[in-house]
C-alpha cells in the first residue's frame, strides 16, 4: 500500500509504503504548540518506507527527556509534514493529519498522558505511558 501525505498547500509531500510501525499520540505541551491542537499525531515508518519531496524548510528542538526533534514544515503554507527523533534512528514520524484520511489506522499508543487534556477521550489505545 502507498499513502501519501502533504502539506496544506501541497508542495512538500511524503510518500509511505507499507504499513507503519506505529501510530500515536502525544500529549507533550510542545506538541500542543507545533500543532495549535490538543495533542500531536503520528504514524511512525522505517525510514526506507518514506520519500519526501519538494522544498522544505527544518526546525528542531529538545524534548522534555533530553531528545532532539527535527521537523520539517513547507515555508509556503508552514505545515509540519514530517520529523525525526534523534532517540529513533531508521525511523521518520508522519503527521496523521497531513495524510487527510479518516480511514488512516487509529493510533495505539500515547505518550505524556499526564498533560492530555481532562476532556480528551481516545479508543482503542493498547499503549499508554506518561
Amino acid at each position: 500500500m502507498t499513502r501519501t501525505a502533504s502539506c496544506a498547500c501541497g508542495a512538500l509531500t511524503a510518500r509511505c509504503e507499507g504499513e507503519p510501525v506505529r501510530v500515536s499520540v502525544c500529549h507533550c505541551l510542545a506538541c500542543q504548540q507545533r500543532t495549535g491542537s490538543a495533542f500531536g499525531a503520528q504514524a511512525r515508518f522505517n525510514e526506507d518506507q518514506v520519500t519526501v519531496e519538494g522544498p522544505s524548510r527544518q526546525w528542531s528542538r529538545v524534548g522534555d527527556e533530553g531528545t532532539s526533534a527535527t521537523f520539517e514544515f513547507c515555508p509556503t503554507c508552514g505545515a509540519t509534514v514530517v520529523w525525526r527523533n534523534a532517540e529513533m534512528p531508521g525511523l521518520i514520524a508522519v503527521t496523521l493529519g497531513a495524510f487527510a484520511d479518516p480511514t488512516f489506522p487509529a493510533p495505539t499508543r500515547t505518550v505524556y498522558e499526564s498533560r492530555a487534556h481532562p476532556w480528551l477521550e481516545l479508543h482503542g489505545i493498547e499503549e499508554r505511558y506518561d
